[in-house]
């Protein structure tokens, strides 16, 4: 009986491994998985695999660390090689999830670059199919979240234009650039968030790129179905990864996720399932859908 009482209690969903108080605390851009206190769980040390990518190779934006790192370490455990698509700044979180890949005896390669650039894009694939031999999943998740401000008027021309390239320029070129590249089969996931439907005016520009996300992942999934190409989006909620420490003030930190119904933000390794999920067989009569991992927090 009080072993069923523990399990129980260590499933309860109010927790998550490894998410003590979050202390005050703030990073210039982009932000670093290794500076971050508590450290993210990304999985490193829970994900079990069960080859349900076997052989299968994911470019994933953005997977230096935080969601995507989680993703590929899913991905790899799962028996895909990963294509680790990141910014220069952020090597020293990339190799990481090399080392992860690599240790889940999968190839990782590592690209980096600026999405925003669509030469970067371009390259971005040609790489992963040149290096890796095919490509067969291709998440877009890499974003630019700017500071929370108090005003509208303090989000400038520059900030737009970066977050607009970023993350629904970013999105658009590698798309262009992966399709002729993915046979009947493969699978395109975005990342959306919660801000898509309830958008926070403090960050109204990157709200409105992730409404953006939804709209476009419904629309091309409509067109590429024909192709045997399913396209699906994942809204998160609040997770504990660098965007939120170089873009929220200390204050908030520490209560950041607090408004959820399940009282907490999440790790980066509680959203890694439902991109496994889309990218697999398991969801193959599932297209143009948004998973929502919110904590209780309602889409739309």
């Amino acid at each position: 009986m009080d072993n069923r009482r523990q399990q129980q209690n260590g499933d309860d969903p109010r927790q998550a491994r490894h998410m003590p108080p979050l202390p005050g605390q703030q990073q210039e851009p982009p932000g670093h998985d290794s500076q971050m206190s508590p450290r993210p769980d990304h999985g490193e040390d829970s994900y079990v695999g069960h080859q349900r990518l076997e052989d299968k190779v994911a470019l994933v934006t953005g997977a230096d660390s935080g969601i995507g790192r989680a993703i590929a370490i899913a991905f790899a455990r799962e028996g895909a090689d990963v294509a680790i698509g990141f910014l220069e700044a952020e090597e020293d979180d990339a190799r990481e999830t090399e080392r992860l890949v690599a240790e889940a005896g999968r190839r990782a390669l590592l690209v980096p670059g600026d999405i925003s650039r669509e030469e970067t894009c371009i390259d971005l694939v040609r790489r992963t199919v040149e290096e890796l031999g095919q490509l067969d999943i291709l998440v877009n998740n890499a974003a630019f979240q700017g500071a929370a401000v108090e005003k509208f008027e303090e989000i400038d021309g520059e900030r737009v234009r970066r977050t607009l390239l970023t993350n629904v320029g970013g999105m658009f070129f590698l798309t262009r650039a992966a399709l002729p590249h993915l046979r009947p089969g493969s699978a395109i996931i975005n990342t959306a968030s919660i801000n898509a439907y309830q958008p926070k005016p403090s960050i109204l520009d990157y709200a409105t790129t992730k409404g953006a996300i939804v709209t476009f992942t419904k629309g091309l999934a409509k067109e590429v179905a024909a192709r045997g190409v399913r396209v699906n989006a994942v809204a998160p909620g609040p997770v504990w990864t660098p965007l939120i420490v170089q873009s929220l003030p200390p204050d908030e930190i520490e209560s950041f996720g607090k408004q959820t119904p399940l009282g907490r933000a999440a790790q980066p390794a509680e959203l890694a399932p439902a991109y496994v999920f889309l990218a697999s067989n398991d969801s193959r009569f599932m297209t143009g859908e948004v998973i929502g991992l919110t904590g209780g927090e309602p889409l739309g």
